[in-house]
């Protein structure tokens, strides 16, 4: 029987969670709105089983948006990779602890499987330093602060999905609740819209995105204490804010034509996007592919059709009725304009079974 891979995916409020053989899935499924990752960890292990996986998998692998500094390719989770994690929550206080309670409730479960931590931090370890310092004292660098990037298991699954001629000067936009963008250099991530934190970057579902640092200082200055900024820029800004009224692409897309406030959150969205595109393609010295993924980048044809508008002189044209279509290719430019599905949890099976099968080569015989 093929060795079946568990791979969980724990959001901030939801856990997305596969089972493969190989390469093959056997049971997919999304929980959305939890509050308890722990419990639902418990519930997805009973409703996997119930669905005809085995019992226990043989491994169980997660998604960690941040390792840090140090961690560049998936890991065996162990004491010593447990209690350095515990050390990072405070660079990813909205999902580590998430995910530090899923590894927990498998731990209580099968106490002895084996689990593994994909990174989404691991992925942009190929920015250059003048892409990954920002200009501040070099203790505070040495001390982790620095650029990090997220969404990298997102950008991993799309460019193992593309071939090397498309990976020359490529940028991906992952567009969903949470946005970013990398711009991809043979293969390999060069520059990206998110830095320190899952925060920073592009206009988001509730967070800010970039901020004037000069406007916390002032906020600071005005009654806001750590709490309340964290609150602001995560869960109280960005569409949510700009619309008045919802977070859902969907419905301002919907809305957009009678409220102005829809309007304006859908335009600075992809106000945002489309100038995060002309810088990334200034990293890269052109442009010969880019992706949508994500449940905005997939799913929202007009999004892309407004982030693409007036990119033509770097060779971005939409043909509208492929974009409508949603087809794999929607462009007629010199660029090669692709929407791609995305799939995080394969691409942490595949970072669980690498790590296992090296274990087993560095067991003495």
């Amino acid at each position: 029987m093929t060795r079946q891979v568990l791979a969980l995916n724990c959001g901030s409020s939801s856990l997305k969670y596969a089972v493969f053989a190989g390469e093959d899935v056997v049971v997919r499924a999304t929980v959305d709105g939890v509050t308890d990752h722990g419990d639902a960890v418990h519930r997805a292990l009973d409703e996997v089983a119930r669905l005809g996986a085995s019992a226990a998998p043989h491994a169980v692998g997660h998604r960690l948006v941040h390792g840090g500094p140090d961690h560049h390719a998936p890991a065996r989770v162990d004491r010593a990779l447990l209690d350095q994690l515990a050390g990072l929550v405070p660079l990813s206080p909205l999902h580590l602890p998430a995910e530090l309670a899923a590894i927990a409730a498998v731990r209580q479960r099968f106490a002895k499987l084996p689990q593994v931590a994909c990174f989404d931090t691991a992925f942009h370890h190929t920015l250059p330093l003048v892409a990954r310092r920002y200009a501040l004292p070099t203790a505070m660098f040495d001390a982790g602060v620095r650029r990090y990037g997220f969404h990298g298991l997102s950008y991993a699954s799309i460019t193992r999905g593309l071939p090397p001629a498309r990976l020359a000067r490529a940028v991906i936009a992952h567009l969903g609740s949470g946005a970013s963008m990398a711009a991809i250099r043979d293969g390999c991530s060069v520059e990206t819209t998110m830095g320190f934190s899952p925060a920073g970057g592009l206009v988001m579902a509730t967070r800010a995105g970039d901020l004037d640092p000069g406007l916390v200082v002032y906020l600071l200055d005005h009654g806001y204490d750590a709490r309340r900024l964290e609150q602001l820029i995560n869960h109280d800004a960005g569409l949510a804010a700009l619309s008045e009224t919802t977070s859902d692409v969907r419905a301002l897309l919907a809305a957009r034509a009678d409220d102005p406030r829809a309007a304006l959150a859908i335009d600075a969205f992809c106000y945002h996007a489309r100038k995060a595109i002309g810088g990334l393609v200034a990293v890269l010295g052109g442009i010969d592919t880019l992706v949508f993924t994500g449940g905005i980048g997939e799913h929202a044809a007009p999004v892309r059709a407004e982030i693409c508008s007036g990119l033509d002189h770097l060779g971005i044209v939409l043909d509208d009725q492929r974009n409508t279509a949603g087809a794999p290719v929607i462009s007629v430019g010199r660029c090669e304009v692709r929407v791609m599905t995305t799939d995080e949890e394969r691409e942490i099976a595949r970072g669980t079974r690498l790590v296992l099968e090296r274990s087993r080569r560095d067991v003495p015989v």
